[in-house]
């Protein structure tokens, strides 16, 4: 099993939140949170929503996952209780590709962000609809 670089999250995810306007912040281990109400620091805010919807709890809706099986890049985003809260499996990090092992791995990586909450990059974009 092999963990996704940094750079590689950065290019799935600008190429997944297409929308230039989007302003988002990735986590070490692929849990990107989408801020759609920017106001301030963007980690800061990120952070709090992931302390929040991140952590897995047996037997609440926190546990609760999706798979969106990507047609823009390869691999997997799970979804959890949080619609802006989406996590990258890429196509060499589960064991098995069925569907409930990807989900599983995808909420362990979200677990992983949000218990931890470590920041490696900010998009924003709050002032690119000016430019464009």
């Amino acid at each position: 099993m092999t963990a996704v670089n940094t750079e590689i999250l950065i290019d799935v995810w600008r190429r997944l939140l297409a929308d230039p306007r989007k302003s988002w912040v990735l986590f070490e281990h692929g849990t990107c949170v989408v801020v759609t109400d920017p106001d301030g620091e963007l980690a800061e805010q990120a952070t709090e929503v992931l302390k929040a919807y991140g952590p897995a709890h047996a037997g609440s809706s926190s546990g609760d996952f999706g798979v969106i099986d990507l047609k823009d890049a390869e691999g997997w985003v799970v979804t959890g209780e949080h619609v802006d809260v989406l996590t990258y499996v890429g196509p060499d990090e589960p064991g098995d590709r069925a569907e409930i092992a990807v989900g599983l791995f995808g909420r362990s990586k979200r677990h992983r962000d949000g218990t931890e909450l470590h920041v490696v990059h900010v998009e924003d974009n709050r002032g690119s609809a000016d430019s464009v």
